[in-house]
């Protein structure tokens, strides 16, 4: 078996460091004194995947090459493609001499220098990502899942072996928010991330409100124009959103944040009623994703972090609410450097594929330097369960139409300590009225409360004679 590392002695000291980096040094050496001509310069790519995103990676490195090389002094030449089926169809063509079934032999191949990961999902990824990063090669990937879950694993691993592990496609695809707090807010106190991080909800959420659509009928657009999966659950539900909340939660505080952390709440009980609400009281509906610190209180001696996907009531004159279709963007807030934006394409092939690029770019100037970037770093973070943050909330209920029944819902809220900020009442159409019940609707939006009263004042709502149902409940930024 090929050990993955070799030990060198330089200036008297032992060192021990990768077959790649190895090869990179004695080629650049053998360049300086005129054995070889520039070959120092390619560093040779084995990518995993060519579906969308690899696709168009291999379209960027053709149509890119030259530029790349003569902006950061390194070639990069693909080595070979794992693909499932080498007779598949391709949206880029691949020769055939490059495609391969065996993904685990191209990983340890020494013709490969770095590795791309666009697979998906956790295995094999993460078992191909660790025999790369265990044979002292970089790996780059876009596989939020893969993060979300045994990410800091793989961070440990690459810190180990002294390579890269980089992820920048992977929270926001073509929008650089990664390398922005890992590199440029490193030194910032962050407080907070909101974030429209899932294309597909919202699109669905903006042509409801901008139609009047009908949730159903643009889900079903959403998967006939490619927007939306055929099993649309991992976005609708929050679930993409939440894998990537994880993930800049992590870079963001310093602390190990897993999907498992994050509560979540999906957009499928959003209807056109909340759409119509929501425009008439001046806000607009969206699917955020939210990380927040907080600092030590009388409870705990630890900062707490809070993730959380869930749709949102946006202030129309919010930077987050003109967010449309289906783009993405992510707002900062920080001690210092104040309320920043972050948008773009947060998904597709080559919006996604540019990000992957730019990580690839770095591990290969990196490599040929002998150096890597330093990984996330941290202990486990304390989390602080959703019945403990606070907001303000917008409550849709639907009641009979008698005297005292206001006064009855009103002391509802006040058992729970939730004071009412606003309340509008409306009678229900005709065809919306149930057996002579539910003949109104009751509008509220609440002051900042505590989201365990909030959700008592629920339970105890639901007791109530007077009221019919419970429509929907969201939060709302504050």
């Amino acid at each position: 078996m090929v050990k993955p590392f070799t030990e060198v002695t330089l200036n008297n000291v032992d060192w021990s460091i990768s077959n790649a980096t190895l090869r990179l040094l004695l080629t650049h050496s053998a360049r300086q004194v005129g054995i070889v001509k520039d070959v120092s310069r390619t560093v040779r790519i084995g990518v995993l995947g060519c579906g969308t995103v690899g696709s168009g990676l291999l379209e960027l490195l053709e149509s890119r090459r030259s530029h790349i090389s003569k902006t950061s002094g390194v070639d990069l030449e693909v080595a070979g493609v794992a693909v499932r089926s080498a007779s598949k169809d391709r949206n880029y063509p691949v020769a055939s001499e490059l495609l391969t079934t065996k993904a685990e032999e191209l990983v340890t191949s020494d013709d490969v220098d770095i590795v791309v990961e666009l697979i998906g999902g956790i295995e094999p990824a993460r078992s191909l990502c660790v025999a790369a990063l265990e044979a002292g090669k970089p790996v780059i990937t876009a596989n939020k899942e893969l993060l979300a879950n045994v990410g800091f694993e793989l961070y440990e691993l690459a810190d180990a072996h002294g390579v890269d592990f980089l992820y920048e496609a992977s929270a926001a695809a073509a929008i650089p928010i990664v390398r922005s707090l890992r590199e440029s807010l490193v030194g910032e106190d962050i407080t907070r991330i909101m974030g429209i991080v899932n294309g597909t909800t919202n699109y669905i959420l903006t042509r409801m409100d901008e139609e009047g659509a009908d949730y159903s009928a643009v889900l079903s657009d959403a998967q006939r124009l490619g927007y939306a999966e055929r099993d649309p659950t991992a976005d609708v539900d929050g679930f993409d959103a939440g894998a990537k909340a994880a993930i800049l939660a992590s870079v963001a505080f310093g602390k190990k944040v897993v999907a498992g952390d994050v509560y979540h709440e999906g957009i499928s009980a959003v209807t056109q009623n909340d759409i119509e609400f929501a425009r008439n009281l001046g806000y607009v509906i969206k699917l955020l994703a939210v990380a927040e610190l907080f600092e030590p209180s009388d409870e705990s001696t630890e900062t707490e972090i809070g993730v959380r996907v869930h749709p949102t009531m946006v202030p129309k004159d919010h930077p987050l609410a003109s967010v449309r279709g289906s783009f993405n963007a992510v707002f900062v807030e920080g001690a210092a450097a104040g309320e920043l934006m972050f948008y773009g394409r947060g998904a597709g092939g080559l919006p996604t594929a540019s990000a992957v690029l730019g990580d690839l770019i770095d591990a290969a100037t990196n490599l040929k330097r002998g150096a890597h970037e330093p990984v996330p770093a941290g202990d486990r973070a304390t989390i602080r369960p959703i019945d403990s943050l606070h907001s303000a909330y917008y409550l849709n209920l639907e009641v009979v139409d008698s005297s005292g029944v206001l006064a009855e819902v009103a002391a509802a809220f006040g058992r729970h300590n939730v004071s009412i900020l606003s309340m509008e009442q409306t009678a229900l159409p005709a065809d919306e009225v149930r057996s002579g019940k539910a003949e109104a609707r009751l509008i509220f939006i609440t002051h900042v409360a505590q989201e365990s009263d909030m959700q008592a004042t629920v339970a105890d709502l639901r007791k109530l004679d007077v009221v019919a149902g419970i429509v929907n409940m969201m939060r709302v930024i504050a």
